[in-house]
C-alpha cells in the first residue's frame, strides 16, 4: 500500500497522510504541526474505537503527538484506509474515559522560575495549574507517562535549556502544551511544579498505568512552598 493522503473536505477538517508500517499496521500523520491538531490524533482514536468497521479490522490503536498507530488484522490495510477517510474531525466523539483527581503539593524546584518567566505570582501558577481540566492525550516516554493537554496557554513554556539527569517519581511538571507525571525516577527536561504520592504506574494493577488516553485529570492543591524551607497547607 502506497502512502495516501486524506485531504480535508472543507477549510476546517485537518488533513493527515496514512503511511504503511510494517505487514500489520499503517500510521496516520497528521499534515499540520500546530496547537490546532494537539488532540486531534486522541479524536481519531476515540472516533475509531467507536467505529464499527474500524474497531472490526483493528486490533490495537495507539494515539501520538502527531500520529495514531492503528494494527490490523493481515490484509486489511487498504480496508483500514478507506475507512479512516471516514473520519470528520469537526464531529463531536464519544468521551468514554476515566476521571481522575491527583493530589499535588505545588513544591517544585521550578514553580518559583516559572512564576518569574510567565510574570505572575507564585499563587497565580497554582492556579492557572490547579483550575484546569486536562485530558490524556496519549501515552509515552515512560511506562505510565500521560501526556496532559488543556494547560493554561500562559503555561506553556519551552522546556529546560539543560534537562535534569534525574527527576524524582511523582514529579508534576509543564513543558510546551504540556503537562505530565513522571511515574518513576528518570532524566527529563520539564519545568517541576510540584510532587505527588500516587502511583501513575503499578504492575500488579489492570491496566498497570493509571492514565489511559482520553481520561480526564484535575490536580488538586495539598500545600504551595513559596520558599525553600516551607509548604503552606491548604486543606
Amino acid at each position: 500500500m502506497e502512502d495516501f493522503t486524506v485531504c480535508a473536505c472543507d477549510d476546517t477538517m485537518t488533513p493527515f497522510t496514512i503511511h504503511p508500517y510494517g505487514p500489520h499496521a499503517v500510521l496516520l500523520e497528521w499534515n499540520d504541526t500546530g496547537a490546532s491538531i494537539v488532540d486531534a490524533p486522541l479524536r481519531f482514536t476515540e472516533w475509531a474505537r467507536s467505529n464499527a468497521t474500524l474497531s472490526d479490522l483493528a486490533e490495537e490503536i495507539v494515539p501520538g503527538a502527531r500520529t495514531v498507530l492503528v494494527v490490523h488484522r493481515p490484509g486489511a490495510g487498504d480496508d483500514v484506509r478507506r475507512a479512516a477517510q471516514a473520519f470528520d474531525p469537526t464531529a463531536p466523539t464519544p468521551r468514554n474515559g476515566r476521571r481522575h483527581e491527583i493530589a499535588v503539593d505545588y513544591d517544585g524546584e521550578d514553580l518559583a522560575a516559572v512564576a518569574a518567566m510567565v510574570g505572575c505570582s507564585i499563587d497565580d501558577v497554582v492556579e492557572m495549574h490547579s483550575s484546569a481540566t486536562y485530558r490524556v492525550a496519549f501515552c509515552g516516554f515512560a511506562p505510565g507517562f500521560g501526556y496532559l493537554t488543556g494547560l493554561d496557554a500562559r503555561l506553556h513554556v519551552p522546556r529546560r535549556a539543560t534537562p535534569r539527569t534525574k527527576v524524582p517519581a511523582g514529579s508534576v511538571a509543564v513543558a510546551s502544551e504540556y503537562t505530565a507525571v513522571y511515574p518513576r525516577s528518570s532524566p527529563g527536561g520539564w519545568h517541576l511544579l510540584g510532587t505527588t504520592v500516587t502511583t501513575m504506574w503499578d504492575v500488579d494493577r489492570t491496566p498497570p498505568s493509571l492514565l489511559q488516553p482520553g481520561d480526564t485529570v484535575r490536580f488538586i492543591v495539598t500545600g504551595i512552598r513559596r520558599n525553600a524551607t516551607a509548604v503552606k497547607e491548604v486543606r
